[in-house]
């Protein structure tokens, strides 16, 4: 008879999340008085670990861009919390002040968006450099940052054009080369291929994927693609103020 201990199964280890947001709730107050109220998120969780890409789907006015807003401090929950990595972002009777918030998107955050929002009065060089001088670096250093990360994107010999000089897809991957240039934990993208025709699209998403496993960035992207949806690493749901897998 063997008198051998059974082996113990190895424990499972979990990455620490880089985004936790934790029974979020959001109520909007009625635009007239009188008017009933808008609750948008109910006991909402959500958490995000680095290398991992979650995308979230739901219908039209779910509020995934809404969603996207509280995770970058661009507003604030009317409950729940908020943390990235040690940064508390929003809480029970804490949230930033408007010039903490712009310091921790600064940070911590690559936003990209549907439309790219870039400067027209500025190079494509000066765009992606943009949020370094904000942090204050010096312009020759910014600018060879910048300058590296349009060669990643496919775009060293766009720099000195400007925004309106370019493609739907370059104005893009520009935009996505801005986001990723502060070397943030966290990339958000809202609707990021939304704008593009299929064969652009691919290549974008293509890139974003690309550009996240080479950072191992936490990314949380909003599209109403369910193929591309399904290619990230976990799909989500918005539906009734909360997130379920899809």
């Amino acid at each position: 008879m063997s008198t051998s201990l059974p082996v113990a199964a190895a424990p499972v280890l979990r990455a620490t999340p880089v985004l936790r947001a934790l029974a979020l709730e959001k109520t909007y107050a009625p635009l007239v008085a009188g008017g009933s109220g808008l609750r948008l998120f109910r006991d909402l969780s959500l958490e995000v670990a680095a290398g991992e890409m979650v995308a979230v789907v739901g219908e039209s006015g779910a509020g995934k861009s809404s969603l996207l807003h509280l995770l970058a401090a661009l507003d604030r929950p009317t409950a729940g919390e908020v943390w990235c990595g040690a940064t508390h972002v929003a809480g029970p009777g804490w949230t930033l002040s408007a010039r903490q918030a712009a310091a921790y998107r600064n940070r911590e955050i690559g936003y990209v968006w549907q439309f790219h929002y870039l400067l027209p009065e500025f190079t494509a060089l000066e765009n992606v450099a943009m949020p370094l001088l904000a942090r204050g670096m010096r312009r020759g250093a910014a600018l060879a940052e910048a300058k590296g990360w349009l060669e990643r994107v496919g775009l060293g010999d766009r720099g000195e054009h400007r925004s309106g000089e370019l493609s739907g897809g370059e104005q893009q991957r520009l935009s996505i080369a801005r986001a990723l240039i502060t070397k943030p934990k966290l990339l958000l993208a809202d609707e990021p291929t939304g704008d593009l025709d299929g064969v652009t699209a691919e290549r974008v998403f293509a890139m974003l994927q690309e550009l996240h496993r080479e950072h191992a960035l936490a990314s949380v992207l909003v599209t109403h693609n369910l193929e591309l949806a399904g290619r990230c690493d976990r799909v989500l749901r918005l539906r009734d103020g909360r997130l379920a897998a899809a």
